[in-house]
């Protein structure tokens, strides 16, 4: 039988002379643990979409804003701004974001997110969601409960 979250965490931190079993290092243990296994779930999902991790990210920048500039996105990103046109340049062929100039500014172009870009920032974020709620699952609720993160566990 496949063991639980608080075990592998727990046996990982009993395994660790250097640490001790604090909150601190089980919420990082559950951090590591979760990130591996929702990034291979990401990468399928992302795969599914033709999309890159950097163009996921992207993506969840400009579903929160209602455009960004080249340089917006190049800062956000940390690229320059023809790395970031390269990487609108695949999303708009995807049909994920769209070019629009500005209203006070027709030199400036601004990029927004499209319905089927939002659609799919929805979906892989409900994805992750998912694989987290089935990781804290498997968690003892004395270890969910132990998590040093607001609203986690209902209690913070």
């Amino acid at each position: 039988m496949k063991p639980t979250i608080s075990e592998t965490v727990r046996k990982s931190i009993s395994q660790s002379p250097s640490r001790s079993n604090t909150e601190a290092d089980r919420l990082t243990d559950f951090m590591m643990l979760a990130q591996r296994s929702c990034l291979l779930d990401l990468s399928n999902d992302l795969n599914k979409g033709k999309v890159s991790y950097a163009q996921f990210f992207l993506l969840g920048y400009l579903d929160d804003q209602d455009s960004l500039t080249m340089t917006d996105i190049a800062k956000k990103m940390g690229h320059s701004t023809a790395a970031a046109t390269g990487l609108v340049d695949r999303l708009q062929k995807l049909g994920y974001v769209s070019r629009v100039h500005a209203e006070d500014d027709r030199r400036k172009i601004l990029v927004r997110i499209s319905d089927e870009g939002r659609a799919l920032v929805q979906s892989l974020r409900k994805s992750l969601v998912q694989g987290v709620t089935n990781m804290m699952s498997q968690m003892d609720e004395s270890d969910r409960h132990s998590l040093p993160v607001r609203g986690l566990n209902g209690s913070r």
